[in-house]
């Protein structure tokens, strides 16, 4: 793929001021075909003897989940797999994963999946270490004990939680999602093994693209950006509006795979380090309230707050006008924000994300609630543009 202009030939003038100081926080990093089996090799380096395996029951009808156990076993390993989960972790699962961890003894903690398996694994390590109820966690560095070692494996293309220092857990009692956050959730160790992703559906290939895709853009614009996190949202917007077409097309072609799995994993390291923005915020709200996929609501809500952000500062839009080579680039840059805009709500068009959250079941007396939930979130702090509860309100409605 070749390299896009960086983002000091277009829409630089909201780059212009680089912070003093930059933190960059990754965890140790496996890429490749075949790299499954280097799960097992990093749970012996990090002391493991029992560790315990999250995942979910399709990824052990697929296969990978035997694969993976095999290997520990061969490393002389007793593994306890544990996969009573839902799709966005809720509460209450959480809670039974960490009785289970501690009854059997474990200690290392592999999550094999998508972004809801590694969010239950980070879970469980902050109560394993920490106690309590995981609702009392959210905000910003509020599990002060250290965790146990993590070993994350991928298993969609998009979360980006293999990498972050992100928790988002479902508040079933509230019927919202809350975040946590803290250094000590970036697991020590990511295997991306791009197999993986060849068993996902085809619903769920298109929600997470469009997380990663959010991811980048989200991460490019947000208020705690910096020439780190610049790069990699920038190859993340490029190589999701380039690929994630062809996966759903073309299902086993393993160079698209292997792309999306590279953009997944820039978009996560762009998010973790430069947070997110209202996309998310608003998103958490609507996925805890109905139970929906993180990246499909994504993908309904994206181009709105995109239009809501431009006409404060359209510059960092220039920029990503020009990765995604469209002509709008060279003009006005309010004329580059619609056109960002529009090229999402047409890839989200083409993979098969509803038009309007009203499909999802939002109905109009909930944005209120939603309003209020979105502006607490802690997403909420980094988007480039403030919003009063009035305009949060009226954003959630232009995207019914």
């Amino acid at each position: 793929m070749p390299e896009r202009k960086p983002a000091e030939a277009a829409g630089a003038d909201h780059r212009a001021c680089g912070p003093a100081l930059v933190k960059f926080h990754a965890p140790e990093i496996v890429f490749g075909e075949g790299s499954l089996v280097e799960a097992a090799h990093a749970a012996v380096r990090l002391g493991a003897v029992r560790p315990m395996l999250i995942t979910d029951p399709g990824l052990i009808d697929a296969g990978w989940v035997g694969e993976l156990r095999g290997y520990l076993r061969d490393c002389g390993l007793a593994v306890t797999v544990w996969s009573a989960l839902t799709p966005n972790p809720k509460d209450y699962e959480i809670a039974a994963g960490h009785e289970r961890y501690r009854a059997d003894g474990c200690d290392v903690l592999l999550a094999l999946g998508g972004g809801s398996v590694i969010d239950a694994a980070k879970g469980i390590a902050v109560l394993a270490a920490n106690g309590g109820n995981i609702l009392d966690y959210e905000g910003v560095d509020r599990a002060t004990l250290p965790i146990p070692p993590m070993v994350m494996v991928p298993s969609t293309s998009g979360t980006g939680a293999d990498v972050s220092q992100f928790c988002v857990v479902t508040d079933t009692a509230r019927g919202s999602k809350i975040t946590i956050i803290g250094r000590a959730l970036v697991p020590d160790l990511t295997v991306i093994d791009p197999r993986l992703l060849t068993t996902m559906p085809d619903d769920l290939n298109a929600a997470t693209g469009l997380d990663a895709l959010t991811h980048g853009i989200e991460a490019f614009v947000s208020r705690a950006h910096n020439p780190l996190t610049d790069h990699h949202a920038l190859r993340a917007v490029d190589m999701v509006t380039g690929t994630l077409v062809r996966t759903i097309d073309d299902p086993l072609y393993m160079p698209a795979r292997a792309m999306m799995a590279q953009a997944s994993l820039e978009a996560g390291l762009a998010f973790t380090n430069a947070i997110l923005g209202a996309t998310h915020a608003m998103s958490h709200q609507v996925g805890g309230l109905l139970d929906q996929p993180h990246g499909v609501i994504n993908g309904v809500l994206l181009p709105h707050v995109i239009r809501f952000n431009g006409a404060a500062d359209p510059a960092p839009f220039v920029a990503i006008a020009t990765t995604l080579e469209l002509e709008e680039a060279r003009g006005p840059a309010s004329d580059a924000v619609e056109a960002v805009a529009a090229r999402i709500e047409e890839l989200a068009c083409r993979v098969g994300v509803p038009r309007g959250l009203r499909q999802l079941g939002v109905r109009d007396e909930d944005l209120p609630q939603l309003a209020t939930g979105a502006l607490r979130d802690a997403c909420m702090s980094t988007n480039p543009r403030a919003a009063t509860h009035e305009q949060m309100i009226e954003l959630f409605r232009t995207a019914l």
